[in-house]
């Protein structure tokens, strides 16, 4: 597809499109950059540990091909003026105009190698973007983050963009980090008890990739240089994790970079995706922010048909609440077989056990109709921003839908979970806990494999996010297989 008929796109489908955002600073007026070897712009291939690279071609900042040559993502538009300047968003953004005054009860978050990593600096601005990861193709179809609800539930059309290899956005990737250390190498621990299945499993990855508005403006941690966090950069460490594991569905919260990074990218390696945001996000109290966070869900479209999708906002207390799931049913292609999928992102901070309970049970109650009473397999991927001590935990793990938590099958007993899925230093200090969790249905899914965690001492004294790592949560990645009689284990 050329830039014209881009442009043709984005104005056919300007209506489901959210309104123009303020132009990133530094880039008026400007065609997109093309992102250089660190140590020269005629140098050979450099070696690295994130792994070998083919030499690309420096391509000309010109090429008036959305893709470039190869499939990569380094094709410029034509110079053109920059969009006038918007409302910042915390204005735009109201919220939905039917919710009502806006509830208290909404809030979700508490207030080197390969050359020398820079010292912590000033927080960079949102949005502004110095790789070509998406250039002019982002750019043109999305320049604004999210507007009114309901064009947030609405899917962009990408389904006439060119698909892009994979390997060569992991390459965009590792040049962008060209100067950071290497990404923490994980392994998968086999779990397998002597079940044979003729089908390819089913790869699950759960993570909280941390929203970059709340990880510069408002989370606070003391440890990480504002460096580290730089979007330009973290953006590629969160795809090149993506990446390296493959996964068939992938559920992600605090995604407040969904339309104008995932979306146009995940759609073009084959993800249908889905996105809901927080009625009242704490994303847009943060100066320069790129729009409301949410839950995100991704499945491969070879993989799976999509039957039934489900936009849920939780209560508690009959109260609706600040916090979202999103439940789809999916058909695999391979097997024939039903089962249901769903992300969610619960209640932070202490002191709102109950409040996460009741939302909890909310979850509980629409995922039983939804899976007719566990008839349907079902997979839960969230941040529950609770330890197993909790009483939501105690309501996952004795409901009625029979489910159990896979990453407890690490431990040697299979009944203990990981000590931490995040472990930060902030000025209140240093905090480690178990919050995320992927839920399976114990009787209609076996797990094959689980990913490993980082150790202590790969996250480093620093903890997380760092150099290393964007987040202050690890992902958890696990690989499903149907069992063979379900109803035998009911």
């Amino acid at each position: 597809m050329g830039i014209t008929e881009v442009h043709r796109h984005a104005a056919q489908h300007a209506h489901t499109r959210p309104p123009p955002r303020r132009a990133p600073r530094g880039t008026r007026a400007a065609p997109p950059p093309v992102l250089r070897r660190a140590r020269g712009r005629h140098a050979a291939p450099l070696p690295s540990p994130r792994g070998p690279r083919r030499h690309l071609r420096r391509a000309s900042p010109l090429r008036g091909r959305a893709g470039g040559e190869r499939g990569d993502l380094r094709g410029a538009a034509p110079r053109r003026a920059a969009p006038p300047a918007a409302p910042r968003a915390a204005e735009r953004y109201r919220g939905d105009p039917t919710a009502g005054p806006r509830p208290e009860l909404g809030g979700e978050r508490e207030a080197g190698p390969r050359g020398a990593p820079p010292p912590g600096g000033a927080a960079c601005s949102m949005g502004n973007s110095t790789s070509r990861l998406y250039s002019a193709l982002a750019k043109t179809l999305s320049s604004s983050a999210v507007s009114q609800h309901q064009d947030c539930l609405e899917q962009p059309n990408s389904a006439q963009l060119e698909p892009i290899d994979p390997k060569d956005l992991l390459e965009e990737c590792q040049l962008v980090l060209q100067k950071r250390p290497p990404r923490f190498q994980r392994s998968f621990v086999d779990l397998k008890k002597n079940t044979a299945s003729n089908h390819r499993p089913i790869r699950v990855m759960q993570w909280n990739i941390l929203a970059q508005a709340l990880g510069e403006g408002k989370d606070n941690f003391v440890q990480c240089p504002m460096e580290a966090l730089k979007w330009e950069e973290r953006k590629c460490l969160i795809l090149e994790e993506i990446l390296a594991y493959k996964p068939d569905i992938l559920c992600l919260q605090e995604v407040d970079h969904y339309f104008d990074t995932f979306e146009p990218l995940l759609s073009r390696l084959g993800y249908q995706c889905t996105f809901f945001p927080k009625p009242w996000s704490p994303c847009l109290d943060v100066e320069q922010n790129n729009g409301p966070d949410g839950c995100a869900l991704f499945f491969l479209k070879e993989r799976f048909e999509l039957i039934n999708s489900a936009n849920i906002r939780l209560t508690a207390m009959k109260l609706k609440t600040n916090q979202v799931a999103i439940a789809q049913t999916l058909k695999c292609s391979e097997t024939g077989r039903l089962f249901c999928i769903a992300v969610t992102h619960l209640k932070a901070r202490t002191g709102w056990e109950r409040f996460r309970s009741a939302q909890g049970c909310d979850l509980l109650q629409n995922l039983k109709s939804i899976t007719q009473g566990a008839k349907i397999p079902l997979i839960i991927c969230g941040d529950f921003n609770a330890e197993p001590t909790e009483e939501v935990y105690r309501e996952f793990s004795n409901s009625s839908l029979n489910l159990n938590s896979a990453y407890k099958l690490l431990s040697p007993d299979g009944q203990s979970e990981p000590p931490y899925t995040t472990w930060k230093i902030r000025p209140s200090g240093e905090c480690r806990h178990t919050l995320d969790y992927i839920w399976y249905s114990q009787h209609a899914l076996n797990v094959n494999s689980a990913l490993g965690l980082l150790t202590e001492e790969q996250i480093g004294p620093n903890r997380l996010p760092s150099f290393n790592y964007p987040s202050d949560h690890l992902s958890l990645v696990c690989d499903f297989s149907f069992n063979q009689d379900p109803d035998r284990l009911l």
